[in-house]
């Protein structure tokens, strides 16, 4: 129980945190100084007594982890930061101004700050991967904590990491949930219905606290009871008021992402002011425990999988067997699977790690998320799902480019050559999506080997990367000894009547029309474009000027793939080739054979020397 002093400190700490809440939100002129208020006892209490963090060493081992899923109430963020010395006055009001470091929604620029967030429904999932690695992997005691906003309890990636926190045992994570009734145009679903939430909650094994969220003493207790509790995740569900704290916002509507109007922010302070100062409050977290984490296995030279040419294997197998290769050469090597590590073959990793493998069942975006978690903590780690269903995941790739996320994705089963299955499960867009993913690596192997070695410089590259894996068994075309690049192509035939551009399997396709052409007389060059992003520029404009007819054939829709980067490289250097061919998936595609369906739609060998010879 905490004594006078201490409740006293709490509320005079939370005030300094809503004032200066409204001060940077008034001096920017925009921002939401009322979302903040509402969690500013949560966060006083917080900061005064139970976080661990070391602000002049961000990086130490056992640093506890506050993540704002509810980015927009960074204001108070940054509050606390002033409030611990962290940051200066200037800085503070420095808020969403070109050029300042502190945004409107917090991201890794700030050497505090774990991940980007604003875009809700998020930062749960990503707490869930750095608890997962806190737990599990390093062994410390540190916590991490979630702040929530009641609003983005209508996500339902929210309900995916409240389900995997659940099963991974994660009694290192404290979620909050600021429910202050409100949302950006009204009421919230819930309102201030309680029961309902708590309800919601257990019902996925966490253990649920029910909090006035602007007691502090009722605050207190409940984080008290937290960090004590064992065996589950903890949920903290405060009732607060938005705008709270003062009396004519609090729990007003119509002032979400509303900043104050100078003469507004002086009334609001100087109702703050008459119970106490609300300035001069340094309030420094307690630091962390000197502690290490459990060290990995040692690293061993990596020995990649070995396929001789012209053996029949998928691309995905190649992928299994290098993660597997990859996990046994670095102790720092994970992966997430979303229950299909079997048609992926990421359970491959499983067979030689299976402590290194976490399985988060059908949940895309929290699979994502934790993946993003676990680069939080330097944590190598590949997640791999079928392609399709990455779509779904793509507000968190895009965060985690935000973030300046270390991720590695693998999309399996992409493209009509899946077969039986249907267009549910044919990604035809993975490219365009991954492709305008800013700063992002696309890669694109064509057979096992050439996987096996972008495997290997994907799992040291920096930003997103993203290797598109083929479901069909395919020859091996590349002897083990061939060196890949990101970036790079390869020519593997030669001729001036035409070039044909391709990756996976239409390239498959163009070596054999290639090979078909050449017994009648014609010789075409080939190439292999298994670097989508970057792109070998090189390659594409020489073909375009010493062949006649440019044609470029992939397994995806006509739209932000293969098509689209050729015909952007050539615009980018106005060389225009003296003829220009693109064979795409052109209509919905329905079930068949492989086979049949490269036929249908155009893109096998077939249609390739047809558009050849003209």
């Amino acid at each position: 129980m905490a004594d006078a002093n201490e409740l006293q400190l709490f509320n005079d700490l939370a005030r300094q945190l809503r004032a200066d809440s409204i001060r940077c939100t008034t001096a920017a002129g925009s921002g939401h100084p009322t979302s903040g208020m509402s969690a500013a006892d949560l966060m006083a209490v917080l900061q005064a007594k139970y976080q661990r963090y070391d602000y002049n060493n961000p990086e130490h081992p056992n640093n506890d982890h506050l993540i704002f899923s509810k980015g927009h109430a960074c204001p108070v963020l940054y509050a606390m930061y002033r409030a611990a010395e962290a940051i200066t006055d200037e800085d503070l009001l420095s808020l969403r101004k070109f050029g300042s470091i502190y945004e409107g929604h917090p991201t890794p620029i700030i050497p505090h700050i774990d991940a980007a967030t604003g875009s809700l429904g998020q930062g749960l999932a990503i707490a869930v991967g750095v608890a997962i690695a806190g737990k599990h992997i390093e062994k410390l005691p540190y916590k991490v904590w979630c702040l929530l906003g009641d609003s983005e309890m209508a996500e339902g990636s929210n309900y995916e990491a409240l389900m995997v926190a659940s099963e991974q045992g994660l009694d290192n994570l404290i979620a909050i949930v600021d429910v202050n009734k409100l949302g950006q145009r009204g009421e919230t679903a819930l309102g201030h219905d309680m029961a309902t939430y708590a309800a919601r909650v257990s019902a996925f094994g966490w253990k649920v606290l029910i909090v006035d969220g602007h007691n502090v003493a009722e605050i207190d207790e409940a984080y008290a009871e937290a960090v004590k509790h064992t065996g589950s995740p903890v949920c903290i569900l405060a009732k607060t008021e938005k705008g709270g704290g003062v009396s004519w916002l609090a729990g007003a509507p119509g002032w979400h992402g509303k900043a104050l109007k100078p003469d507004e922010a002086e009334k609001a302070l100087a109702e703050l002011a008459q119970a106490g100062p609300i300035a001069g409050y340094t309030v420094k977290p307690q630091l962390p425990e000197d502690l290490t984490p459990a060290p990995f296995t040692g690293d061993a030279p990596l020995v990649l999988p070995s396929y001789e040419v012209g053996t029949k294997v998928a691309v995905r197998k190649a992928y299994g067997d290098t993660l597997a290769a990859l996990g046994k050469s670095r102790g720092n090597l994970f992966a997430v699977d979303a229950e299909v590590g079997n048609s992926t073959y990421t359970e491959s990793l499983g067979k030689v790690a299976p402590e290194r493998l976490f399985q988060v069942y059908i949940a895309e975006q929290v699979m994502v998320g934790v993946a993003q978690g676990l680069d939080v903590q330097n944590k190598n780690t590949f997640a791999a799902t079928f392609a399709a269903f990455f779509c779904r995941a793509y507000d968190q790739i895009r965060m985690g480019a935000i973030s300046g996320a270390k991720l590695r994705l693998v999309g399996t089963h992409a493209g009509v050559s899946i077969g039986e299955d249907g267009a549910s499960q044919m990604a035809l867009e993975d490219l365009a999506m991954m492709r305008s993913i800013h700063g992002s690596t696309v890669l694109y192997p064509s057979d096992a080997v050439s996987c096996a070695h972008l495997m290997s410089l994907m799992a040291d590259y920096d930003g997103i990367a993203y290797l598109r894996a083929t479901r069909e068994a395919t020859a091996v075309i590349y002897p083990a000894t061939e060196t890949f690049e990101i970036g790079g192509s390869k020519t593997l035939r030669e001729g001036t009547t035409a070039t044909v551009i391709a990756a996976g399997i239409t390239l498959i396709e163009a070596l054999q029309a290639a090979d078909t052409l050449a017994s009648e007389g014609i010789n075409i060059r080939v190439i292999d474009l298994y670097s989508i992003k970057p792109v070998d520029e090189a390659a594409i404009l020489k073909a375009a000027t010493e062949t006649e007819h440019l044609i470029v054939v992939e397994d995806h829709w006509p739209e932000g793939g293969l098509g689209d980067v050729v015909a952007a490289t050539l615009t980018k250097n106005c060389v225009a080739p003296k003829k220009f061919s693109h064979l795409a998936i052109p209509q919905m595609p329905r079930s068949g054979k492989p086979d049949e369906l490269l036929a249908a739609y155009g893109i096998d060998s077939h249609a390739i020397i047809k558009v050849v010879k003209g």
